[in-house]
């Protein structure tokens, strides 16, 4: 069976669990480091991600129920100019970049798959919803492709948020 032979509620089973999957990577990650940019960075896309899951929770809930998609509103993404964050060597960048790495992967196959969701549906609520989902997925791809390459380059921390 491949992706378009899922159905929605399939789907939505897999998103949930990829989520649940992103989360606990990235509250791991804020766990094992001790650079405070580094921690603050996870512990924000945890936060995003448990988000993205409760949501995906309520519209299965509501399929399930009333027959129709939520009104998705996703949260901001509290985000500073890259002038206002100090750079913060990363003394395990090998560890840091190998988490970024598996980060950026999944943050990719996330965005994909809200994508081919929202062209796979035509309830417009459904679609918006799903690509919102998809442009925030993106927002976390960018930034943690400029924290892989700032440390990758300077073996620094500079991450904008």
């Amino acid at each position: 069976m491949n992706d378009k032979d899922l159905s929605l509620q399939d789907a939505i089973q897999i998103a949930k669990a990829a989520e649940q999957k992103a989360a606990e990577l990235y509250a791991d990650a804020a766990e094992q480091t001790a650079n405070p940019l580094a921690r603050g960075l996870f512990d924000k896309l945890a936060e995003f991600e448990r988000h993205h899951y409760d949501k995906l929770v309520d519209l299965e809930e509501s399929l399930r129920e009333e027959g129709a998609f939520i009104d998705y509103k996703g949260p901001e993404m509290d985000v500073k100019t890259s002038g206002e964050v100090k750079s913060i060597e990363e003394p395990h960048r090998k560890s840091a970049m190998a988490i970024i790495t598996m980060a950026l992967d999944i943050e990719q196959e996330a965005e994909k798959r809200y994508a081919e969701l929202a062209d796979q549906t035509s309830d417009p609520d459904g679609r918006s919803m799903f690509e919102q989902l998809s442009e925030e997925e993106h927002h976390h791809y960018l930034i943690l492709s400029d924290a892989y390459w700032s440390l990758n380059d300077r073996g620094v921390w500079k991450v904008p948020y």
